[in-house]
């Protein structure tokens, strides 16, 4: 346990705190908008999450990249753990104030908490070992602008197709049952739909931003971004470790 408390202190000491920042608030935010339809039909919904979700998984990208699958992991559980706080931080202002406009975006947070936590739990994990997989099949050019995009469009479509998917039927189909959980109910046809369609979105999103996240990718490897963590451990250069 030592020894991961201390890989994790190095991890946020290499890599950017704005990057930490931004990816962490991406997650909060994707989670806290997916509570709103952005387009509701009986064959199809459209949650507001998908407006930022594409930037929690770029970045993810770009720490597979530069750091390994283990440190996008561990950076993704930080997230994870930031958005639990918030969603706990707005329990407690739900139940303390009891007012009825602030119940409409502060309450019922259990269910998309949970449902959440559980999905990017997953996706995070398909995501970066996928990355990394693909990765290893490339081996023309593994650095280039090319070989950057086939990782991340390929990962980021599967996985958030699996993101999507067990996100709003945990939330919109099985919670909503429950007392206290929001409720919303959508059909197995919206929630099917709804993973394919936000995952295409989510994708031209990646697609028009991918530049970007190599761009931030090749000027940390130039910089020495991380250095004293891909010394200790990942003195090989096995990032997937």
């Amino acid at each position: 346990m030592k020894k991961r408390i201390e890989m994790f202190a190095t991890l946020l000491k290499s890599v950017p705190w704005h990057a930490t920042v931004i990816f962490a608030l991406s997650v909060v935010l994707m989670n806290f908008l997916a509570r709103y339809s952005l387009f509701n039909r009986w064959w199809l919904a459209l949650n507001a999450g998908i407006l930022v979700s594409w930037v929690a998984f770029l970045l993810m990208d770009v720490f597979v990249k530069n750091f390994g699958a283990k440190a996008s992991n561990m950076l993704s559980f930080l997230a994870i753990g930031v958005n639990i706080i918030y969603t706990l931080v707005c329990l407690i202002i739900s139940n303390i104030f009891k007012i009825e406009s602030l119940d409409m975006y502060v309450g019922g947070q259990w269910s998309i908490l949970l449902a959440s936590t559980i999905a990017f739990v997953i996706s995070a994990l398909s995501n970066n070992y996928t990355n990394i997989f693909i990765g290893k099949k490339i081996k023309e050019n593994p650095d280039s602008k090319s070989a950057f995009a086939k990782r991340s469009f390929i990962s980021t479509f599967l996985s958030q197709i699996v993101d999507n998917f067990i996100f709003v039927f945990l939330s919109f189909w099985v919670f909503p049952f429950i007392p206290g959980a929001l409720p919303v109910r959508w059909s197995i046809l919206q929630c099917v739909t709804c993973s394919v369609v936000c995952a295409l979105l989510e994708l031209v999103s990646e697609v028009i931003f991918a530049p970007l996240g190599y761009h931030i990718s090749r000027r940390w490897k130039k910089n020495n971004v991380g250095r004293e963590y891909l010394e200790k451990y990942c003195p090989n250069g096995v990032l997937e470790r």
